[in-house]
């Protein structure tokens, strides 16, 4: 049986948006509202970035961050991580003058076919606007309000 997954078209999320999603108290959890409509892709960076935030940041029970991070994996494109992703993810952080965990984040979208689109908060990857490599094009963006929510 095919992969029903394979074709369809993802949204690269950061640790930070996705933190702000599945926290309801964070101060940014307004702004990832209109996330609940997309389809996620992750990486294991993202996954274990979050659950460190969640625990050691916010004081989060351990046990329920790791519930709530496997239910949110097996809903979403979980990326995998290899030697080809970590080769991509120094050339990206050269290139783009990028620390090494964003660079790894990166690289595993722009080698995912089904990543277009990468949704951060953090201003440094915003300034960026894209990454082009190897003829792909992942394009950075903010979570955006819901109109519902601008005009309230």
């Amino acid at each position: 049986m095919a992969d029903t997954r394979r074709d369809q078209e993802y949204l690269g999320i950061d640790s930070n948006v996705l933190v702000a999603y599945l926290v309801p108290e964070h101060p940014d959890h307004e702004l990832t509202g209109t996330l609940t409509k997309k389809k996620h892709a992750v990486n294991p960076t993202v996954l274990h970035e979050t659950y460190h935030t969640c625990v050691f940041k916010l004081r989060r029970n351990p046990q329920e961050t790791v519930r709530v991070l496997l239910q949110y994996m097996n809903s979403s494109l979980c990326l995998p991580t290899n030697s080809s992703t970590v080769s991509l993810g120094l050339k990206l952080a050269l290139k783009h003058h990028l620390g090494g965990r964003d660079a790894l984040i990166i690289a595993s979208y722009i080698s995912s076919k089904q990543v277009n689109k990468f949704v951060t908060l953090d201003q440094s990857l915003l300034s960026l606007k894209h990454v082009l490599e190897g003829g792909r094009r992942v394009k950075i963006v903010a979570p955006r309000l819901s109109r519902a929510k601008r005009s309230s």
